[in-house]
C-alpha cells in the first residue's frame, strides 16, 4: 500500500500543470513552495518568467535568497521546468 503523503504530493502537482499558466497559478505554487512563514512576509508578482518577489524587511529577502534554490525546484516541480526562469527578491 502507497502512504498517502507521496500520492496527494504527485496528484496535486499533475493537476496544478495541467491547469492554464496565470499568475494566480503561479501564486498558489509560490504559497506551496514556501510555506506559510514566507508567504506572509512576501508578496509574488510574476511576469515573462521573471518571479519578483518583495519581502516585507531585509531579514526575509535574505532568507528567500538563501532558499532561492530549493524554492526554484519546487516551483519547478509544480508548474514545470523554466516557467519561473528567474526570482529577483527586493525588500522594502
Amino acid at each position: 500500500m502507497i502512504p498517502v503523503r507521496q500520492v496527494i504530493p504527485e496528484a496535486v502537482a499533475a493537476i496544478v500543470r495541467k491547469a492554464p499558466l496565470t499568475p494566480e497559478k503561479v501564486a498558489f505554487a509560490w504559497r506551496s513552495a514556501v510555506g506559510p512563514a514566507i508567504d506572509h512576509a512576501t508578496s509574488v508578482n510574476w511576469s515573462d518568467g521573471i518571479l519578483r518577489v518583495h519581502a516585507k524587511d531585509a531579514a526575509w529577502r535574505r532568507e528567500v535568497e538563501r532558499s532561492a534554490a530549493l524554492i526554484r525546484s519546487r516551483l519547478d516541480y509544480l508548474l514545470g521546468e523554466r516557467v519561473v526562469r528567474y526570482i529577483d527578491v527586493k525588500s522594502a
